[in-house]
């Protein structure tokens, strides 16, 4: 065998033939190393769509590899010898290939950083990573970024992007915001009236092929006992099938996406949202393609400027900021608990089973799709565990380990930081927190949940309400500091010490199981 100059490290999300690990490659003293391993669905435990999603991405992507006449060194879960984890795993494959160098595009966790890093280290290897070119900004630069200003804020960081890409933008100078407004959140609020969502263009689902078949058989059958379902598995797997998704969304759901981005309807998981977050976090899509076609989409005149404008926040904004946020955080970061809260993530989190209508649905269609929209996530099941007080990390690893998007650089953030507010204001500027009333200004839950959002004490009083109090009253004098929740804050005062009392019974009845979790039938 000839001698090998560099093994190419290939993780799970990094699915791309361009992606800067391979720069240089050379066929004939290069090689591409990849392996499936059970300690990425075991860390946190991983749901099954989830898994079968890295798993059947990668698959197919090997044989695009092959193809491309690179060699491949791939290692399959269910392969004889298999280490059981990506370290262990390439120190075999090392000392039987014995490589010059090894070679890698950046990673996505800190995690797996460090026990690359590690691996190569012991064996006295060169480890050139590179950069990560899915991005707008490099790690470096927001770091810039974020040094000039004496805190972050999400706004001023898309602007900044916004003007540097020449993203929707105008003027003699092409420093003006196209429509003259920086952000159209104010148009994208609108819940659905009665008669619902309406004639919603179908999700674009993919029949899977034999190799996703053989994923699914195996995930089925070596993580049996963990979450979710692959009955319905319909994700794209492949380049072609993300381009699919990506003008499927563009032509069908982008001119109402913006409208209707917070809006929630009971068994409908899918509305206008773009359900592109999974590919472009394999890197089956690259942000800088997905943004240019919505915003051609806006200069054609097929999609309105809110909606397009709504969308490209998405990701030049905060998918980017949260990126910036991880690398310059890390690892201090994943153990923050600004809060002090300490209360257990409740066990039907996994199951589905609790009475709550909204929470119920949510959490169903988590565990059969391994998705869930971004209000859902942050107003629903990230807003009750926040008012509930479950730690931090409890809530940053059910998230990782139940959504098919879930790359911890993106998902922690979002959770730590935007979610439960345990970074302390990081990130965010304030803990989102609201009412049942919010629940049921943006869906219809609440006309069929055996709770009344409008009641915050009481066998009938909405958790959701209950715990809202509950929060305010707790977090009192914190939360009086900040200028943003001063009127919130200043609402606790109006109830009696008997109103007070009451909350804190009731929240306590919940915390205690009593309350929320659906009866044995």
């Amino acid at each position: 065998m000839a001698e090998l100059r560099s093994l190419v490290i290939v993780l799970g999300d990094q699915l791309d033939l361009d992606a800067s690990g391979f720069d240089g490659f050379d066929a004939t003293q290069d090689a591409a190393w990849m392996a499936e391993v059970a300690e990425e669905s075991v860390h946190v435990w991983s749901s099954k769509p989830r898994t079968a999603l890295f798993l059947a991405a990668m698959r197919h992507f090997a044989v695009v590899l092959e193809a491309s006449g690179r060699p491949l060194h791939y290692t399959r879960l269910d392969a004889p010898g298999n280490r059981g984890s990506l370290a262990a795993q390439l120190r075999g494959d090392i000392a039987r290939l014995k490589p010059q160098r090894l070679v890698m595009t950046a990673p996505g966790d800190w995690r797996v950083l460090q026990d690359i890093k590690d691996v190569a280290q012991a064996s006295a290897l060169p480890l050139d990573i590179r950069e990560d070119r899915h991005f707008f900004c490099t790690v470096r630069e927001f770091l810039a970024h974020a040094k000039a200003r004496k805190s972050l804020r999400m706004e001023y960081f898309y602007r900044e992007q916004r003007k540097r890409h020449q993203i929707l933008m105008e003027g003699a100078q092409a420093d003006e915001p196209v429509g003259g407004q920086w952000n159209f959140d104010a148009d994208n609020r609108e819940a659905f009236d009665a008669a619902g969502p309406g004639d919603v263009p179908p999700r674009v689902a993919f029949e899977p092929d034999a190799i996703t078949r053989d994923v699914i058989a195996l995930v089925n059958s070596r993580f049996a006992d963990h979450p979710g379902l692959l009955d319905g598995f319909a994700w794209p797997v492949t380049r072609d099938q993300a381009l699919q998704s990506l003008h499927a969304f563009i032509e069908k759901r982008l001119p109402l996406f913006g409208r209707y981005q917070d809006a929630m309807w009971p068994g409908d998981p899918w509305l206008y949202h773009s359900h592109l977050s999974a590919a472009l976090n394999l890197k089956l899509l690259n942000a800088r393609e997905v943004v240019a076609a919505a915003q051609a989409a806006y200069r054609a005149g097929r999609a309105p400027l809110p909606s397009v404008e709504g969308f490209i926040r998405q990701i030049l904004g905060w998918r980017e900021y949260v990126r910036g946020i991880y690398w310059t955080q890390m690892p201090a970061y994943a153990r923050r608990n600004a809060l002090d809260a300490h209360e257990d993530l409740p066990p039907w989190y996994w199951t589905a089973g609790t009475d709550m209508a909204c929470l119920r649905d949510a959490l169903t269609q988590t565990l059969t799709h391994g998705y869930a929209n971004h209000i859902q996530r942050l107003m629903v099941t990230g807003l009750y565990a926040l008012m509930l007080g479950v730690e931090p990390r409890q809530v940053h690893e059910w998230y990782l380990a139940v959504y098919v998007d879930a790359v911890e650089w993106v998902e922690l953030p979002n959770t730590i930081g935007m979610s439960q507010y345990a970074d302390g204001g990081v990130m965010g500027s304030k803990p989102y927190i609201a009412t049942g009333k919010y629940i049921q200004r943006m869906s219809p839950h609440c006309k069929g949940c055996r709770y009344d959002p409008a009641q915050r004490s009481g066998d009938s009083a909405c958790p959701f309400t209950t715990l809202y109090w509950d929060f305010l009253m707790r977090h009192e004098a914190s939360l009086a500091k900040n200028p943003r929740m001063a009127l919130q804050v200043k609402n606790v005062a109006r109830l009696s010490d008997v109103q007070k009392q009451e909350v804190l019974e009731r929240a306590a009845a919940i915390r205690q199981g009593k309350v929320g979790a659906a009866s044995p039938r």
